[in-house]
């Protein structure tokens, strides 16, 4: 007997399921999980609250759909990391890509964000069998540049988390950053700001 292949979604049915990530997106940065309501979401995505529930069972599904698509997407760079590239130059471009989906991905990061505040109730599966085994991996790289004198001596673990926060803080912080900087754009001073200060911190002493 052939297996019956599941079906593939109509056009009217993938339009319809972005429409409600999407909103969602919105409602979840801007309000939390808790405060986020079914309503709001049926009402961003331009459907009705019945209709919303035929494609997700609630606002959990939505949420942890969210934050699963999210969380590839934010592994993408660190996993892009190449161990037979140059290191210097290998972790300065993890670190442009990274704020570069800080600028273009406020909701997204704020969304990310909000979750690890709350502990990570919805995706600690996620942070335990996704991103602890790469981050692991890629420490190990990290410190193997380091042993072999291509960086200096610094706490591989520690690094990254570095590159987030100083990362992140543009989108997870923007409001805050918009009224210091004024009509002014980010992007450009923060490249160059984040890229001598790693280079700095990672060239090695006796270069």
């Amino acid at each position: 007997m052939n297996d019956i292949l599941p079906k593939k979604p109509s056009r009217i049915q993938t339009r319809n399921r972005r429409l409600i990530l999407d909103a969602a997106l919105e409602v979840f940065s801007r309000d939390g999980y808790g405060g986020a309501t079914l309503d709001a979401i049926a009402k961003g995505a331009g459907l009705s609250k019945p209709n919303l529930l035929y494609y997700f069972d609630g606002k959990t599904e939505i949420y942890v759909t969210l934050l699963s698509q999210l969380l590839e997407t934010w592994l993408d760079p660190l996993i892009e990391l190449d161990a037979k590239g140059d290191p210097v130059e290998e972790l300065l471009n993890y670190v442009r890509h990274k704020l570069d989906m800080a600028l273009e991905l406020p909701l997204e990061s704020k969304l990310f964000a909000g979750e690890i505040l709350q502990g990570a109730p919805r995706i600690t599966a996620h942070l335990t069998d996704d991103l602890k085994p790469l981050f692991d991996r890629k420490c190990k790289v990290i410190q193997t540049w380091i042993d072999a004198g291509h960086l200096a001596q610094i706490d591989p673990a520690h690094l990254i988390f570095s590159i987030w926060s100083t990362t992140q803080h543009y989108a997870d912080f923007g409001a805050q950053t918009s009224v210091l900087l004024g009509t002014e754009d980010p992007a450009k001073r923060a490249h160059a700001h984040l890229e001598q200060m790693f280079r700095k911190l990672l060239q090695p002493v006796n270069q």
